[in-house]
């Protein structure tokens, strides 16, 4: 034959058919998969240059301490560089546990259960206890983990809008007709893109009154909040009140993995019924290592924290005091909203040229009208960096009309 035989396939069409990525791409705007070459702490090098990096979630600044680095490498030269197998069978190390039991007893729980990922903790933990005929109610603006362990569920899902607690309540009314059916609501315990605290108090008296369990995800709460660093339902001083807390090691612990705490019974039931845990490699010993070090040090070093709120009430008031829209926000996750996408993108270059690293926010994340640059706040950030991109910020802001 002539001409070349092509084999088509049904299923590639739409990947041929994407093309707004390459456009934006072409135009010189796309701010994705930018690979860092070296790291020193607040300040990275993207494409040969020095950047303030104003948009990781290290909010300690432990992921260049010495100590987490002399733990992770003893414990890599100890136990190698995997562990091989899941935590069911052949994958569980003491490390594993000496971190379970450090952190079930710093959250106030009597047991934890550690995965390989903060994604996995909350596959696994919704998946595991939400059976047939069950159901689970998810804040609109919950983590995808969160959404995508409700799908993987064989229970109903039920989602509120944000913070619309009335509406919780009004879905909850209508279960009471099917008593003794399993209910769980799932928050989050710091809402990742508007950086707002959700209402623990209030959930858990909702909860508490229609026969709920009530699960926070302290993702970007631990080590944030609470008097000790120990999250939402610390902070609101109601740690027995809350049933479950889940969480990540990829924020303030500077490692990568995840965890649930909560009774002796739910951790040992979920150790047994859990498949993201037990049809997936454990933890490296030589991040286990780290998140223990790590948690060390923010039980230690509460000056870290102090620092951390001294930046964060640093970038908030100088936002706000130029005139940008930084919704509500109350923690170091200050979402600058821009508008439309295209200006969206714009702005994040000219900060990206200027030398500072932020987070675009697009549609499906958030609507089209409200774009955002997502930025974030550490406890290493110097005054003199936080107004060097605050100064960015204003001068670039005016430029595009967004103040």
């Amino acid at each position: 034959m002539d001409a070349e035989i092509v084999h088509q396939v049904s299923l590639f069409e739409k990947c041929r058919q994407f093309t707004k990525a390459r456009e934006i791409q072409a135009a010189g705007l796309y701010p994705y998969f930018k690979p860092i070459s070296e790291s020193e702490d607040t300040v990275v090098i993207i494409e040969g240059q020095r950047r303030i990096m104003l948009g990781s979630n290290n909010y300690l600044g432990l992921t260049h301490h010495p100590k987490v680095l002399e733990a992770a490498e003893k414990a890599l030269h100890q136990y190698g560089s995997g562990c091989t197998g899941s935590r069911f069978l052949n994958g569980t190390i003491d490390l594993h546990e000496t971190l379970e039991h450090n952190l079930g007893e710093f959250l106030g729980k009597e047991a934890c259960l550690i995965f390989s990922t903060g994604y996995q903790a909350n596959l696994g933990l919704i998946s595991g206890l939400i059976g047939r005929g069950e159901v689970v109610l998810l804040d609109k603006l919950d983590h995808a983990s969160i959404v995508d362990g409700a799908k993987m569920s064989y229970g109903e899902t039920e989602r509120f809008n944000h913070g619309d607690l009335a509406g919780l309540e009004r879905k909850l009314e209508r279960e009471r007709d099917k008593a003794g059916r399993g209910t769980m609501i799932v928050v989050d315990g710091v809402y990742s893109m508007e950086g707002d605290i959700a209402d623990v108090p209030n959930l858990v008296r909702i909860a508490h009154k229609h026969g709920a369990a009530l699960a926070v995800d302290d993702a970007h709460s631990l080590g944030v909040l609470g008097p000790k660093g120990d999250g939402t339902a610390a902070h609101f001083g109601m740690t027995d009140e809350v049933d479950i807390i889940a969480g990540t090691f990829s924020k303030s612990l500077a490692s990568i993995g995840g965890f649930v705490a909560s009774t002796e019974s739910v951790i040992h039931y979920l150790r047994h019924h859990c498949r993201p845990l037990i049809f997936t490699a454990s933890l490296p010993p030589s991040n286990t290592a780290g998140v223990i070090a790590a948690l060390e040090i923010l039980k230690s070093e509460p000056e870290r924290r102090e620092s951390l709120w001294a930046n964060t009430r640093r970038l908030h008031d100088g936002f706000r005091q130029l005139g940008f829209d930084i919704g509500p926000s109350e923690t170091p996750i200050l979402p600058v909203l821009i508008g439309p996408l295209e200006k969206t993108f714009i702005m994040w270059r000219q900060l990206f040229d200027a030398g500072v690293f932020t987070n675009p926010v697009a549609p499906p994340a958030v609507a089209p009208s409200q774009c955002r640059l997502r930025t974030s706040v550490m406890a290493t950030h110097t005054f003199d960096q936080i107004d060097f991109c605050l100064e960015q910020f204003g001068r670039i802001g005016r430029e595009l009309g967004v103040i």
